[in-house]
């Protein structure tokens, strides 16, 4: 129910924005999150964004590492969750997922029922 998409290779300080298209009960009217897993290493938060009526709001939630530069977004009428990804550097390097829904916690892989695949992003120096 998730599909996550638009990783690749970028050099240090590039930008990639990532897509994740979910469809039935994983995107409706919930929070949604991306989350990144590098190897060796547990899977970890990376941002989140609230439910909100309008099309393009909600509240936004940043791991301290990416703050600044990364962005969530979500559109509603597309069912598509994003990540811009600006600055990018090599210790982004990683797999990022997509997770719905969150209640309370965003920041908490165990809030989040439904996981996308996965997409491979590659930051050299």
């Amino acid at each position: 129910q998730l599909q996550a998409s638009g990783g690749g290779l970028v050099q240090a300080g590039g930008s990639l924005r990532l897509s994740c298209v979910a469809s039935g009960r994983a995107f409706s009217s919930n929070g949604m999150g991306w989350f990144r897993q590098a190897p060796g290493k547990e899977r970890e938060f990376v941002a989140a964004i609230s439910w909100a009526i309008r099309w393009t709001g909600g509240t936004t939630y940043y791991a301290d590492s990416v703050k600044g530069r990364f962005a969530v977004s979500r559109d509603n009428a597309k069912n598509t969750l994003y990540l811009q990804m600006n600055s990018l550097k090599p210790e982004d390097t990683a797999v990022y997922y997509c997770a719905a829904p969150w209640r309370k916690m965003p920041r908490d892989l165990n809030e989040y029922d439904y996981w996308g695949q996965g997409t491979q992003v590659t930051v050299s120096s």
